[in-house]
């Protein structure tokens, strides 16, 4: 397995803007294990010792602000939210220092992100422009970004944006081999009952009110 080099500058890259429009309310804050799906994944970021986080938030930014630890994080406030994923992602990317060689990027409502899946992304990427994890039963997130394709980036469209760009350009694209299942995202309160039982976590048992949220 290739070794990662140590003097990049890598930019954790956290998706936190959704709207929740089918959840009915902010998926955000959703309790998760203590703290929220967001406020883990943030957590998770900050495990990871990028050399910078930047958080894109937009749906519910002010509740964000009020009740998820945002420390660390350099935040952006994406206003065209509703235009899907890669307008976040296009919203960051002013933000991300102009030092940067590679962007981690991390969806905030998939809690089941490892800080040992970055590494391994990080360290298995080798010098590739694009980066992803293959786990048991197909490809996922975290996906690394090198500094070439930060162009292609910021003019993607939609919440499919990324997944076309890897589609593009497959023959730059490593896969690095995570064991175990796709980390579940949630838009749903199905959704998010499947996040809570993937960690382990029993939802009768009232994990700091989780089974309430849904009620």
């Amino acid at each position: 397995m290739p070794s990662p080099r140590t003097d990049l500058f890598v930019t954790g890259l956290v998706l936190g803007a959704g709207g929740s429009s089918r959840l009915g309310r902010p998926k955000q804050l959703l309790p998760y294990r203590d703290t929220t799906l967001l406020g883990h994944v943030i957590a998770t970021a900050r495990a990871c010792r990028f050399h910078q986080i930047v958080l894109a938030i937009g749906g519910a930014a002010d509740e964000v602000r009020a009740h998820v630890d945002l420390a660390g994080a350099d935040v952006v406030v994406n206003e065209s939210y509703g235009a899907g994923c890669s307008s976040s992602i296009a919203a960051a990317l002013g933000t991300v220092d102009p030092g940067c060689d590679v962007i981690v990027l991390m969806l905030g409502d998939q809690p089941g992100v490892t800080v040992d899946a970055v590494v391994a992304l990080l360290e298995g990427r080798g010098d590739a422009p694009l980066a992803l994890c293959r786990y048991d039963e197909g490809r996922g997130h975290p996906i690394a970004f090198a500094r070439s394709t930060f162009g292609e980036l910021a003019h993607l469209h939609g919440d499919k944006g990324v997944w076309r760009l890897l589609g593009r350009r497959a023959d730059e694209v490593t896969e690095v081999e995570i064991p175990g299942q796709i980390p579940l995202d949630v838009d749903t309160p199905e959704d998010y009952r499947a996040v809570l039982a993937q960690a382990g976590l029993d939802e009768s048992a009232g994990v700091h009110g989780a089974a309430r949220t849904l009620a």
